[in-house]
């Protein structure tokens, strides 16, 4: 086998085949070299090469986002690691594994004017769990130390005892700060960085390990329930007549069907779902903001919960923050292994275990079900919306809304549906998507930059077909993308193309003026079509409701290529039916 001959590029490589992580997001760079030299020579690891920093960083994302196992993103110095940022700011978010290996120049050589060089130490401040800045190794020919000791080390024998044990210390250092960093990115889910100072030469290649790290005992993270918390938490649920469970973004399979069955089962709870929850239901409550937009301040006060347990990531709906910030519940407890978030300014405790191992703690212990007409009196409202979403939809032009409605029924049973943000994923939240249906989004940030790129990773590391939504500058704002040898031929992509960026126009503002028009909504002309010739993609599109039905009978066909299905809307009427929709539900 052949590895770099700079031990620490040794150590990183060896390191990270202990802790086991296999997939390794590589951009093509100089100073990174001994990295890419000791990772694309093992077999055990899987390297993909992106150009485009940003990209690479979005993509390895969508990998780990769908295996839930850190991956490694690796560049070069300078700019490189600044383009890796918005993806670090989505991974921190969303309790993403992603370990950025940064090659660096070495301290000398930083801020005197050469070139690819920036100052890297913690350049992700507060958006990554762990920063090690490692310690650039020692040669032999080292003239590195200061002049005084020098001098004092005049004996050839005694300079490389010293030369020896500076190493020694120096690879003790680095790999004690990988192997943390590497536990911390595993255990608290989450991004790391590992800043790596290497010398030239950087392309020397060796035949056998230099280095041979000491072993580390790799760790595992185990739920620790608190019995008398999970007592004391009974005791005031038994006493409450109207709970809600509210469940943001959440992996596909978190928890058992029992406990599900068991929540369905109790008249006194509400489980409201968004899109990202990946949990289903007959009783459940998808759909958060058809329920509640209607309402007035008597519906509120019916619908405001005593306890309310949140579960999960972060939460798309606007309607649901203010109406719980608004009508408080008396308790609010959240339930995750990662930081609770106080979205509704009434945070109370946070119960640092799994959903499942919660529940599963949790729900033997509640001895009955409390008499309550809270989950009844809802779900009869909920089939009423259900009748006038319907009634609405066959009254409506062709438009983004019922562009929606076709696609979310037209998505493939048991595949991936990755969504984009903005406009896309607050349709989607409207129509009800099959429960075999795996949903993810970036809700990290909420940013519309590497939709596409997390997509193209998903989509790799899954044998299920992967399907992305999204709106059209989010599709065209990350169109580098495509440039990517590793994409499925079942990818599909159906960008739903408003020309422009037609949630502004939902938000309050003076529409329809040239300065909306060009700084807010940002109208444009462009199609997808060439991007498509360039990069191999199989073109299609659709201006109206037979030519979109038509595309989507066999949009999902085996292909040679991957696909691409460009829908074109009126932005000029998508603002209108969108806001009518929510009276006419009323």
């Amino acid at each position: 086998m052949k590895y770099s001959k700079i031990p620490l590029s040794q150590t990183i490589v060896t390191l990270c085949k202990t802790h086991n992580i296999k997939h390794i997001v590589i951009s093509p760079g100089s100073r990174n070299a001994p990295l890419t030299i000791g990772f694309t020579h093992d077999d055990f690891f899987n390297c993909y090469s992106i150009v485009d920093e940003r990209c690479a960083a979005f993509f390895a994302l969508g990998i780990a986002q769908k295996l839930q196992k850190p991956v490694a993103i690796v560049c070069t110095s300078g700019s490189a690691l600044l383009n890796y940022y918005p993806a670090i700011a989505e991974a921190y978010y969303s309790n993403i594994p992603l370990v950025v290996l940064s090659a660096d120049r070495p301290k000398h050589l930083i801020d005197i004017g050469d070139g690819q060089t920036i100052k890297q130490k913690r350049v992700y401040g507060e958006h990554v769990l762990y920063s090690a800045n490692l310690k650039l190794d020692l040669k032999k020919t080292d003239n590195t130390l200061p002049e005084n000791e020098l001098r004092i080390f005049k004996n050839i024998e005694n300079k490389l005892e010293r030369f020896l044990g500076l190493q020694k210390d120096i690879q003790t250092y680095n790999e004690s700060e990988i192997h943390d960093a590497l536990t911390m990115s595993k255990l608290d889910s989450g991004p790391v960085h590992i800043n790596i100072p290497f010398d030239e030469p950087l392309y020397d290649i060796v035949d056998e390990l230099s280095i041979n790290p000491k072993p580390f005992k790799i760790q595992t993270r185990i739920d620790k329930v608190d019995e008398f918390e999970i007592k004391s938490l009974v005791d005031v649920w038994h006493n409450a007549k109207r709970k809600m469970i509210l469940v943001g973004v959440l992996q596909p399979n978190s928890i058992e069907e029992k406990w599900i069955q068991e929540i369905a089962d109790d008249d006194s709870i509400i489980v409201f779902t968004e899109t990202t929850s990946n949990l289903h239901h007959p009783h459940f409550f998808p759909g958060i903001d058809k329920m509640i937009a209607p309402l007035d301040d008597d519906g509120f006060k019916n619908l405001q919960p005593d306890i309310l347990v949140t579960i999960g990531g972060l939460i798309v709906s606007k309607k649901i923050k203010i109406f719980l910030r608004t009508y408080k519940p008396e308790h609010h407890w959240h339930v995750g292994l990662s930081r609770a978030n106080d979205t509704f300014f009434c945070l109370e405790k946070h119960i640092k275990l799994s959903p499942n191992a919660f529940l599963a703690a949790f729900l033997p212990q509640v001895t009955h079900h409390t008499k309550s007409t809270y989950k009844s009196t809802w779900l009869g409202l909920r089939q009423k919306r259900r009748k006038l979403q319907e009634t609405y939809l066959s009254t409506l032009p062709f438009s983004d809304f019922t562009v929606f409605n076709s696609i979310v029924k037209s998505v493939p049973k048991q595949s991936q549906l990755h969504v984009g943000n903005s406009s896309a994923i607050r349709y989607a939240q409207l129509f009800q998507i099959q429960k075999s249906v795996d949903v993810f989004c970036n809700r990290g940030t909420s940013g519309i930059d590497g939709s596409t790129s997390t997509a193209i990773g998903a989509a790799v590391a899954t044998e299920k077909r992967t399907t992305f939504v999204t709106g059209d500058l989010s599709f065209f704002y990350d169109s580098n993308a495509l440039w990517n040898n590793y994409i499925p031929k079942t990818f599909r992509i159906i960008v739903v193309n408003n020309q422009g960026g037609g949630i502004f126009r939902i938000l309050p503002g003076h529409k329809n003026t040239e300065n909306f028009d060009t700084y807010f909504e940002t109208k444009h002309g462009l199609n997808a079509k060439h991007l498509c010739e360039m990069y191999g993609f199989e073109y299609h599109m659709a201006s109206d409701e037979v030519s979109l039905e038509e595309n989507l009978k066999s949009f999902y066909a085996i292909s040679k290529q991957p696909k691409l299905l460009e829908v074109f809307t009126n932005s000029r009427v998508n603002d209108q039916i969108l806001l009518d929709y929510f009276k006419f539900i009323k």
